[in-house]
Formats: C-alpha cells, sequence, structure tokens
C-alpha cells in the first residue's frame, strides 16, 4: 500500500506519512495562534488564548469550539467525532480529539498537550 500523505518530521527531519502527518498536521493547527503566520494570518487555532482561563462550563466550550473549527478548516483529512481535555495544575490544558479519516474511514485519536 503506498502512502497517501507524505511529509517531514518537525523533530527528525525524517519522512513521515499517512497518520503520523496528519498527526502532526493537528498538532501544527492547534498549537500556531492565529494571525502568526506570515503569508496566511488566519491559520491556525484560538486555543492559546484560552490558556489560564477560570475553569468553567464556558471555558470548556470555547476550547471544544477553538479544536473544531480551526480544524475542520485545515484538516479536511478528519472528520471528528470527539473532543476532550483536561487542566493541568500549573494553567496549562490537555486536548484529546478522536475521529476518522476522511479516505479511509480509519479511526484516529491524538491527545495534543497545549501550555
Amino acid at each position: 500500500m503506498t502512502a497517501k500523505y507524505t511529509g517531514m518530521s518537525r523533530e527528525t527531519g525524517a519522512a513521515v506519512s499517512d497518520l503520523d502527518h496528519i498527526r502532526q498536521s493537528v498538532r501544527d493547527i492547534l498549537l500556531t495562534p492565529v494571525g502568526t503566520r506570515v503569508m496566511r494570518r488566519s491559520y491556525g487555532s484560538l486555543l492559546s488564548a484560552l490558556i489560564d482561563q477560570p475553569q468553567n462550563t464556558a471555558l470548556r466550550l470555547q476550547i471544544m469550539s477553538a479544536c473544531y473549527m480551526a480544524i475542520l478548516q485545515w484538516e479536511p483529512r478528519l472528520k471528528l467525532t470527539g473532543i476532550r481535555y483536561e487542566s493541568a495544575f500549573d494553567g496549562g490544558i490537555v486536548v484529546e480529539i478522536t475521529g476518522s479519516r476522511t479516505d479511509t474511514a480509519q479511526d484516529f485519536s491524538l491527545t495534543v498537550p497545549v501550555s
């Protein structure tokens, strides 16, 4: 089976493909604040603006919405089925995203620490 998506690992420079490429892409989307990419100002998510906010039900919905909207706009290879998060003691959050790939219907799960 040949890879449909091929890219380069941001940590090692080695080739990554398919699910690893998608995982890396989702991490990049969620951890990039909107407005910080020079040639693509709307790229990224609003997740970084939500760190250190008071922990309440409104924040829960804002985090889920920020993740969903960013992935919906920038990662068409995924269909999301769930977004959960846990708050860390230091004010950071860990986001868990589940879904499936649109091309193969393969299940997908990713945990992204945001601090």
